[in-house]
């Protein structure tokens, strides 16, 4: 039986919507292809990765959300509503792109593998190296390896936004730290955060199959006697207190909880953000000044933000 992939063409700011509409319309998964997480190699910035530069030269003008459905009665409704609700969000979003839909069929014994192909190791910062199972990767010394399967919906460390908070850890955790990172995804925040040294780190998510993956690559990891991963909503019923707190999310939801996270962070403790879309780093900077967090570092990409912020000791 073949399965069938759903290709939403759409841009940065607009993957995460797309991703989650194939996911509520039943897709076993997604996969996003975007150019901007994957820097040219030929202009050195900081952050570089092992990857071919052949990769880059293919991969398409457009952001890509790829999906995948297993056929049955139910795919001609499913096929419908999507139709229906990227139109809506293309009304309300025109920043979202074309949000046009390519359809393709993949054989029942390849699709399993098919997204495989856009995973290498990546390294964030100078030591910190995400390796799927599947590549062969020799470590230098003072290199930690994070051994990283993303599955289907979940961050593999590509992302810049990801990159760009594994940098900003590196940088600035020390040995010993109590962390927090809210909205976890794969755990791979928590995991960096327990290679680089921290003493005990919260990994939460709201999403019960992101807590799964979790708690399986903390697990494959080795560093589960660190870390402790659980199901919540941002800091909802967290008694804890942090002297870091990371968290890779959305600009809105950064606006909107950082002057409530002070009292969970130490006088003296950071918050790392990012999943800050450029164009709104001015605003979450605004916001994090407002709470009364003072700045330490911003970094940047083409597309993306984050910032380290000082709750005042």
């Amino acid at each position: 039986m073949d399965w069938t992939e759903l290709i939403v063409h759409t841009t940065s700011a607009g993957a995460d919507a797309v991703s989650l509409l194939l996911m509520e319309a039943g897709s076993a998964g997604t996969m996003t292809e975007d150019r901007s997480d994957m820097p040219d190699p030929n202009k050195p910035h900081g952050i570089w990765e092992l990857i071919d530069p052949k990769m880059l030269e293919n991969m398409p003008e457009d952001v890509l959300v790829h999906g995948w459905f297993e056929p049955g009665d139910g795919f001609a409704r499913q096929l419908d509503q999507l139709f229906e609700k990227l139109a809506e969000l293309k009304r309300k979003y025109p920043a979202y792109g074309a949000l046009s839909l390519d359809t393709k069929a993949v054989p029942d014994e390849n699709w399993g593998e098919s997204w495989k192909r856009f995973y290498h190791p990546v390294r964030a910062g100078q030591h910190l190296v995400i390796k799927p199972s599947w590549e062969e990767f020799t470590p230098l010394p003072g290199d930690h390896v994070i051994h990283l399967d993303p599955g289907m919906a979940f961050g593999s460390g590509y992302h810049d936004t990801t990159v760009l908070c594994l940098s900003l850890l590196e940088k600035y955790q020390r040995p010993g730290d109590c962390v927090i990172d809210v909205g976890t995804g794969s755990g791979i925040l928590a995991i960096g955060a327990a290679m680089l040294g921290a003493g005990d780190v919260l990994a939460i998510d709201i999403d019960p199959d992101a807590v799964r993956v979790a708690l399986q690559n903390v697990e494959a990891n080795g560093v589960a006697d660190r870390v402790r991963v659980q199901k919540g909503n941002l800091l909802d019923r967290v008694d804890a207190v942090c002297d870091l707190c990371v968290a890779n999310i959305i600009a809105d939801v950064i606006c909107s909880f950082a002057a409530p996270l002070k009292e969970k962070i130490r006088p003296g403790g950071l918050f790392v953000c990012s999943g800050i879309v450029r164009e709104r780093a001015e605003e979450v900077r605004s916001a994090l000044q407002s709470a009364g967090y003072e700045e330490v570092d911003a970094v940047f990409t083409e597309e993306w933000a984050a910032f380290c912020a000082r709750r005042p000791a």
